[in-house]
């Protein structure tokens, strides 16, 4: 026993077999790690296993048993009946100590009231399409948690899935638009009265519209039509006037066009060609498209012009891109490479590669914080990532609720990013709302199944 107790470090104390004094113990603990220290759990347990086996005030309390059985007999008798009497007394009680200290351990390892996330102060408000349910749903997330505020279905056909995929909000925050990837056979684009969630017209585009985004002055909207299900031909990019809903021009472009995205200046919007590895960009002022980028590892390079029409006959892809992203200030686009699980970064100025840098599993979508991080979320990975684009260095991984993880969009005040998981099978999609100050998912709310597309409505006042 004293070997055991001098293995973790109580000293010649007890090998000297002297009193320890309940001073000597304190100041003992004291030089133990922090873990120790900073709850009553293990301090109560090193009492109860070692100061009461140990010739320690605790032995010599008065009425103590314990002390009268052990001064009968010679030394070693002493030695062999303490040890005896310490196993024996203890064992009873040993499941109570280990649950005790059990509930020390989890409530020293719960969030501190200093490191808590802190509760927002108002509400958020966020629209999420259930691409398998049909549905529009708007989540109000505030002080009490998430929350479903509305839903409504959306589509023309009443027994099959319409699929809507991607949504784009307003800027003055008056209207949404809803992609709609199935048809009979062409998809749809649906113009929505924000709040009321009332249909007001839809038009009809090309195969499987996806992936949708609306110019700065809310003049026009950009459809992906990915043509997911159709052969692997050059698709196109619809442009759609919101004001009478009207395809005023459809730009062909690659195969399986995904990720629509504008800049903020509102100058050119880009899109990529998940099976041509190839980022496009479109001049919003020509509705043409004005170069485009080779993504695979090894063959970057970026051409003028339009990509010239071909078929997918034997090209092998190595990147698989799903998104494109601009950098705040348009000078960086940020690819998604959902199969080479990276991101690549093209500067704008001179069409050139900047860099390359891993990424999550499956890397799919991509939005971008105003003080410049990254997210994205990892399809195939269950898990959302942010990164410091500017060094590709990963700040931090957060798991998700739920498989299959799909889009992201980030509060205007950079204070929430708000991710859509699609789910797997029977299960409801899933909306997790993450705090960008803690790093840390702080709600989640279940809806239709195949949560996708997502867009960021307004603030409000809490309710």
């Amino acid at each position: 026993m004293v070997t055991a107790v001098q293995a973790v470090g109580v000293g010649a104390n007890h090998a000297d077999r002297r009193p320890y004094s309940l001073h000597e113990r304190d100041e003992d603990l004291k030089t133990r790690p922090n873990f120790i220290t900073s709850t009553g759990t293990l301090r109560l347990v090193w009492i109860y296993f070692f100061d009461l086996t140990v010739d320690s005030p605790f032995a010599h309390a008065k009425g103590n048993s314990t002390q009268t059985k052990m001064v009968k007999g010679t030394a070693a008798s002493h030695r062999k009946k303490r040890s005896r009497i310490f196993l024996t007394r203890r064992q009873p009680f040993l499941p109570c100590v280990l649950a005790f200290l059990a509930l020390g351990f989890s409530g020293g390892a719960q969030t501190s009231p200093a490191s808590a996330p802190d509760r927002p102060a108002q509400d958020y408000l966020v629209y999420v399409v259930c691409e398998s349910a049909d549905k529009i749903v708007l989540i109000r997330f505030g002080p009490s948690g998430a929350r479903i505020e509305n839903q409504v279905r959306t589509g023309l056909m009443p027994m099959d899935i319409n699929g809507p995929h991607g949504i784009a909000v307003s800027p003055d925050k008056q209207y949404f638009y809803v992609s709609e990837g199935h048809g009979r056979p062409e998809g749809s684009v649906w113009k929505y009265h924000a709040g009321t969630d009332t249909v007001i017209k839809y038009t009809s585009l090309g195969l499987f519209p996806a992936t949708t985004d609306i110019t700065p002055d809310g003049n026009f909207i950009y459809v992906a039509n990915a043509n997911f299900h159709g052969d692997m031909v050059p698709s196109s990019i619809s442009v759609v006037a919101t004001d009478q809903m009207i395809e005023v021009k459809r730009i062909p472009t690659c195969t399986m066009p995904h990720g629509s995205r504008i800049n903020r200046q509102g100058t050119k919007h880009y899109s990529v060609c998940m099976m041509d590895d190839m980022l496009v960009e479109i001049d919003t002022r020509k509705f043409s498209v004005d170069r485009y980028f080779m993504l695979a590892q090894g063959k970057e390079m970026g051409i003028t012009g339009a990509p010239a029409a071909h078929s997918m006959t034997d090209h092998k892809t190595s990147c698989m891109p799903t998104w494109a992203q601009p950098s705040n200030d348009g000078s960086i686009i940020y690819v998604a490479c959902n199969q080479s699980n990276e991101i690549v970064s093209i500067k704008t100025d001179t069409w050139t590669l900047a860099r390359r840098f891993p990424a999550g599993t499956g890397v799919y979508n991509l939005a971008m914080t105003r003080d410049g991080r990254l997210i994205a979320t990892n399809k195939r990975g269950q898990s959302v990532s942010i990164f410091d684009p500017a060094t590709g260095h990963e700040l931090v991984r957060i798991p998700t609720q739920r498989k299959v993880v799909h889009g992201a969009v980030v509060s205007p005040d950079d204070r929430y990013a708000f991710i859509s998981v699609e789910g797997v099978g029977s299960e409801p999609g899933t909306v997790e709302v993450i705090d960008l100050r803690s790093l840390k998912t702080v709600a989640t709310v279940d809806v239709g199944p195949q949560a996708a597309g997502i867009g960021f409505w307004k603030v409000e006042p809490s309710k």
